[in-house]
């Protein structure tokens, strides 16, 4: 059995982060250490690691531009080497994916209001821009008078590249072939939600939106054959009493897709949802996530931890997790990482 697991800290670097971080998860005595500095890059707030484990892939910024930095892993020690970059004018990507097979990254700009697909080389440096679609439209809130793309992502067989567009309440299926992306479907999420992350469910055949200017999680059914998806169902993310901020940000689902996790920056917690039997979803319970503005988290391969990253107050907090009821358990609040935003761990 591993007994220690490696995750990445991607961050913002407005005043302390040098960048990339790295950590240590110690299995047999529960315990997050080793936060270091990996690698020196200007706001690579969402990165990702390829399936292979080979290579990560941070969003980035240069100068005036924005694009994917790319960074091979060692496979011993696990630190990163950068292969290189590509950018263009405007501001970074909020967040990057890549494909199964290593071949396609694609990006979401908040700011530019594109998703960009890039092609890669064998040896896991990027290629080539193979594409880039602009949004149009905007909402009713006063976040959303243009389009902010916040997510774009591959569907389960990977047919598709999903887009999520804040700043327009809508969720943009593209067909994509050889980086090349053709809109297929678009659905509309309601009117002022905000949209900003996806999970699908094990089946492929629903998924789970967590909204962040409306606080709810959107249960939707999917076509895979089509790109189409339809609401089922929403419920709200925070509870009643909670009348300050909050921004809905991450989302994530078990491995047995029985439970939906979901984070609240401002009521700065974890809300855990049951997933029914006709997949909506219940509340079962909030858990602090003793910090402030937890932006994003993680779900460890095996799903008995979870890993939250707290931005403003720039910490890591750990929780173990009860396989059978979803539910967590404090274990470790305050490691020290500076301007965290997201967190991943190499893959099983």
């Amino acid at each position: 059995m591993t007994k220690q697991l490696t995750g990445y800290v991607g961050t913002y670097t407005k005043s302390e982060s040098e960048g990339v971080y790295k950590f240590k998860l110690d299995l047999e005595q529960s315990f997050i250490t080793e936060v270091s500095p990996v690698a020196k890059l200007d706001n690579p707030t969402y990165v990702t690691v390829s399936r292979d484990n080979k290579f990560l892939y941070a969003v980035s910024k240069e100068g005036d531009n924005g694009g994917v930095t790319a960074f091979s892993i060692d496979s011993a020690t696990h630190e990163l080497k950068k292969l290189n970059s590509l950018a263009q004018a405007g501001s970074p990507p909020c967040h990057v994916s890549v494909k199964s097979d290593g071949s396609v990254v694609v990006t979401a700009n908040y700011h530019t209001k594109q998703i960009v697909s890039y092609l890669t080389n064998a040896d896991g440096s990027l290629k080539e821009v193979a594409d880039i679609v602009e949004h149009d439209g905007n909402g009713p809130h006063e976040r959303q008078e243009k389009p902010h793309m916040h997510y774009a992502g591959f569907s389960p067989d990977e047919k598709y590249v999903i887009a999520i567009d804040l700043g327009s309440d809508t969720i943009t299926s593209y067909a994509i072939d050889q980086g090349k992306l053709t809109k297929q479907h678009v659905f509309n999420a309601p009117a002022g939600s905000g949209p900003r992350h996806i999970v699908f469910a094990p089946n492929s055949q629903y998924a789970y939106v967590m909204t962040e200017l409306s606080s709810e999680v959107l249960t939707l059914s999917y076509n895979d054959q089509t790109g189409e998806f339809k609401q089922v169902d929403k419920i709200k993310a925070i509870p009643d009493h909670h009348q300050t901020v909050n921004d809905g940000s991450a989302i994530h689902i078990s491995n047995d897709g029985k439970f939906v996790y979901v984070a609240n920056r401002g009521h700065n917690s974890i809300a855990l949802f049951k997933v029914e039997t006709d997949h909506t979803l219940s509340l079962v319970e909030w858990k602090a996530t003793e910090g402030d503005w937890p932006r994003d988290f993680v779900l460890t391969p095996d799903n008995r931890y979870l890993v939250a990253s707290n931005q403003k107050s720039g910490t890591l907090t750990l929780f173990s997790r009860d396989q059978q009821t979803g539910k967590l358990t404090l274990v470790q609040p305050g490691m020290i990482a500076p301007e965290s935003v997201c967190v991943k761990f190499l893959n099983d």
